[in-house]
């Protein structure tokens, strides 16, 4: 981190003094701005003379008197209280009475630390991400003691850096920090009760939320006893135990896995520091493990509404014949109509060649009677969201199915088996969790019950395969892993507006920018509906009774107020009426 901010210093026009105890350390930390503004030139961002410049802007020392006439001092040590102290302490005493000093944290109070000091009113925090060259969030972080002049020149500064500056104050992990950290808390909990793998639980982020990583893998790439600090010091000032950290956290840590750095983490990695994936004892075998199957070859889609014609879609276009059976022959055939203009869509996009189109819409059949399910392989409903309509509608595709046929839900939040126990035949009986747009979402979050048959389990991974999905394991318990995660971090979210700790605009600005994330956590609330959300919210914290799943009063209040997000107009942001 050190290094990068002083890259980044540098590139924009700054002398910078990189101070670090250890020869080694600065050595490294000169190599790899040589090694990173290299590549810049290759890539166009910078001209060689650029590069040439910068570096020769760059000297490292070995001790803190080389500081004296810096305006500004970024301390980036260890997150260690009494290591930080020692250097402001020391820095109070050298730098001129005009300077300002920041600290990197993201755990420790700020408002401490300036208060060893001499100079409370110049001290603040300024938060860069990693890779700090690439990322453009800089949280700036007033105390009740800074001053405001202090803050206003380090956020210019941050501006003309090309970075963006979100203003916060002083609690553990701000704002992006303070929300990605208890989603990796609760990953690593997932992790550890072994309800999936390391690997479906970060592909099931990655695919099902569209992030550049999973959260154990980012949790490795952070350093795993870094997040337990920060985890710690967030729990100490919330005392929510969704921010306790996980044990697994602890212990790797004691053990000194502590992710890339180390060469092993949740991850095994080819050599400390590396970023390389090596096979290890939890790496999946290669080729498959579980039964066979049974043989699909007509679907049965049940549901009239935009995941069942994308569903839909998603069958016909594999080739499998489609029965798509509403509670009308009307609705039957408008689900048909609009899934033949999604396909109208891709072929203008040059995405599927127009045969391909045609002999998909010839594939699906609209129907009103679920009799026509009769002879249907594979039954996958896209109902409403009750467990009433779901148990009643099993109960008919349990007297219309042929035996065999593999029943399957596509509910996100309620209990499969509660479902499969409509029936008389539980064991074929299975979850199917697509994400919406179907066509687009590449996970399937593939949910098995204690009823469920090994063949019928198979035969949904196999079907996955066959659409070009990834399929992820996941046991038969409210949220499965994608909402399990996400919605306790909208929740949170909405706890920061709550709490006015935050707004709306820089608690999106930061998960976006500094997260990586593709909407923050309000544009997504407003997308999924406000309803749908606490509903989603209420489920998880029933199933789990923990009191920091509870949905906030604030997202109750918008939803009795019928501001629901986009589709009435009116969530957390107000939107033109169509």
């Amino acid at each position: 981190m050190g290094a990068g901010i002083a890259e980044v210093l540098a590139r924009a026009g700054h002398e910078v003094i990189g101070i670090d105890l250890s020869d080694a350390a600065a050595r490294r930390a000169a190599a790899a701005l040589e090694s990173s503004t290299a590549r810049a030139v290759e890539r166009g961002r910078i001209s060689p003379a650029e590069r040439s410049d910068a570096l020769a802007r760059f000297r490292t020392f070995p001790e803190l008197q080389a500081a004296a006439e810096a305006d500004l001092v970024i301390e980036v040590v260890d997150e260690r209280w009494e290591a930080k102290r020692e250097v402001f302490t020391a820095l109070d005493r050298i730098v001129k009475p005009e300077a300002v000093l920041a600290t990197g944290t993201n755990a420790l109070s700020v408002t401490r630390l300036a208060a060893e000091t001499a100079r409370p009113d110049r001290v603040l925090g300024l938060h860069f991400f990693a890779p700090a060259q690439a990322m453009r969030l800089v949280e700036v972080v007033s105390t009740v003691l800074t001053s405001p002049r202090a803050t206003e020149a380090v956020t210019a500064l941050v501006r003309s850096l090309g970075k963006e500056p979100v203003a916060v104050g002083d609690r553990p992990g701000f704002i992006a920090d303070g929300l990605l950290f208890g989603y990796l808390n609760q990953a690593a909990a997932m992790y550890e009760a072994r309800y999936a793998t390391r690997e479906d639980i970060d592909a099931a982020m990655r695919l099902g939320c569209g992030l550049p990583m999973g959260p154990l893998a980012l949790l490795d790439l952070i350093g795993v006893d870094t997040a337990a600090t920060v985890l710690e010091a967030m729990y100490e000032a919330t005392r929510d135990r969704l921010h306790a950290p996980a044990p697994v956290l602890k212990q790797l840590t004691a053990a000194g896995l502590l992710g890339r750095k180390s060469g092993r983490g949740f991850y095994t990695y080819q050599a400390p520091g590396s970023a390389v994936v090596v096979p290890d004892a939890e790496t999946p075998a290669d080729g498959p493990e579980r039964a066979a199957g049974r043989t699909v070859r007509t679907v049965g889609v049940v549901g009239s509404g935009t995941m069942a014609t994308g569903i839909a879609e998603v069958f016909a276009t594999s080739g499998f014949e489609v029965v798509l059976a509403a509670r009308t022959q009307d609705k039957a055939e408008v689900a048909v109509a609009r899934l033949a203009k999604s396909l109208d869509r891709s072929v203008a996009k040059g995405r599927l060649p127009r045969e391909r189109r045609d002999e998909a819409v010839a594939r699906v059949r609209p129907a009103a009677a679920y009799d026509a399910l009769g002879e249907a392989d594979l039954v996958v409903e896209a109902v409403a969201e009750d467990l009433f309509v779901k148990q009643q509608l099993f109960r008919v595709l349990d007297k219309v199915c042929k035996p065999g046929a593999v029943l399957a839900t596509t509910t996100s939040s309620l209990p499969v088996v509660a479902t499969a126990r409509a029936t008389g035949r539980p064991q074929d009986v299975i979850g199917m969790h697509f994400f919406n747009p179907a066509p687009a979402m590449k996970l399937v979050e593939v949910v098995r019950t204690v009823l469920t048959a090994d063949d019928v389990h198979a035969t949904a991974h196999e079907v996955c395969g066959a659409i070009r999905k990834h399929a992820v394991d996941c046991g038969d318990r409210a949220g499965f892993i994608v909402n399990a995660l996400l919605f306790p971090y909208l929740n949170n979210a909405v706890k920061m507006v709550q709490d006015h700790y935050a707004d709306v605009e820089a608690i999106d600005a930061a998960m976006k920018l500094g997260g990586g994330y593709p909407m923050g956590p309000f544009e997504l609330l407003d997308v999924v509906g406000l309803d749908v959300s606490l509903a989603i919210e209420r489920v998880l914290h029933e199933e789990f009774r923990d009191p920091g799943l509870a949905p906030a009063p604030l997202l109750e209040h918008l939803v009795s107020a019928g501001c629901l997000g986009r589709k009435t107009g009116r969530g957390f942001r107000e939107y033109a009426r169509r």
